[in-house]
């Protein structure tokens, strides 16, 4: 699969230190992922250049960039609903499960043993490193899961939908534009409506940059970039490297300390990552190069 999980695993890094940097920001949540979606999505988009003309051609990516614009509302439903503990394991915990569902059902690529395997273990690491935290849930618990639960459906489609068109010969950075840019433009209206005043702070707007910039344009450029060599069941389990990248920075960083169930599961990911990551005995090497390729689980 040559460096294609490595790509996937450094745009889950990133992704990991957008909590950290958006607690510099005074704004609300919902003002801060759509500025995020925004400044990232036209990156994305000026980035591809001439190139997503020929993507905007296929259907199902615009199909997709709604997804991405639908994600980030139905995810912060969730975690108004639920708290951010359930929330974010039922959302990012689900993406793998339905991603890897998605390439069955609409690719007939079924997915390994092995896969299910690691990636069970690895949503059981994620379910006990957040639980760790203590969290507690909100009110409407049910409601709030079965948004978390959408949330990870939607990512799982517009990652297959991105895998498949880059499998299929699109350039992934132009797949990218496409799904950003057009998830900006869905998002900008939210953005203007959230207000813009907070964006006066010197550190808020550099904050948000990062978040823009850093955490959204450079992690899923690369990501579209892991989405050439590796199938996309597999790169929506390594994906799961954000919650364990944002508990060490916690850790480090912030001063939070880990449970010992936390602590356990920050182990499992970890190994279960690994295990999922190494190349299958008898993988094609086609696999994720052409139309047939499962290319990408938040």
């Amino acid at each position: 699969m040559k460096n294609g999980p490595v790509a996937v695993v450094a745009a889950a890094v990133l992704w990991g230190t957008a909590g950290t940097a958006g607690l510099l920001v005074s704004a609300d949540s919902i003002a801060l992922a759509a500025a995020r979606l925004v400044i990232g999505g036209a990156a994305l988009a000026l980035f591809a250049g001439a190139g997503i003309g020929r993507a905007l051609r296929r259907p199902s990516l615009l199909l997709a960039a709604v997804a991405v614009a639908a994600y980030q509302l139905c995810f912060f439903a969730a975690v108004a609903r639920t708290g951010v503990a359930i929330g974010t394991v039922v959302a990012i915990g689900s993406g793998p499960v339905f991603t890897g569902l998605l390439s069955w059902a609409m690719h007939g690529q079924r997915p390994s043993v092995r896969w299910v395997l690691a990636t069970a273990a690895a949503v059981a690491g994620c379910v006990a490193l957040i639980a760790g935290g203590g969290a507690q849930a909100g009110g409407q618990v049910l409601s709030g899961v079965l948004f978390a639960l959408l949330g990870g459906l939607l990512y799982a489609f517009y990652a297959v939908s991105a895998a498949r068109a880059i499998g299929r010969g699109a350039p992934s950075g132009a797949v990218m534009g496409v799904l950003f840019g057009g998830a900006a433009v869905i998002m900008l209206p939210v953005l203007l409506w959230q207000g813009l005043g907070w964006l006066a702070e010197p550190r808020g707007l550099l904050a948000v940059l990062y978040l823009g910039l850093g955490t959204t344009a450079l992690s899923y450029f690369l990501y579209g970039r892991g989405l050439r060599t590796t199938p996309v069941a597999t790169a929506a389990t390594l994906a799961l490297a954000e919650p364990a990248v944002a508990a060490l920075l916690g850790l480090v960083v912030l001063g939070e300390r880990l449970a010992p169930i936390s602590i356990a599961g920050l182990g499992l990911l970890a190994v279960s990552l690994v295990v999922v990551a190494l190349p299958e005995a008898k993988s094609s090497p086609a696999v994720g190069a052409r139309e047939v390729a499962r290319a990408t689980g938040r």
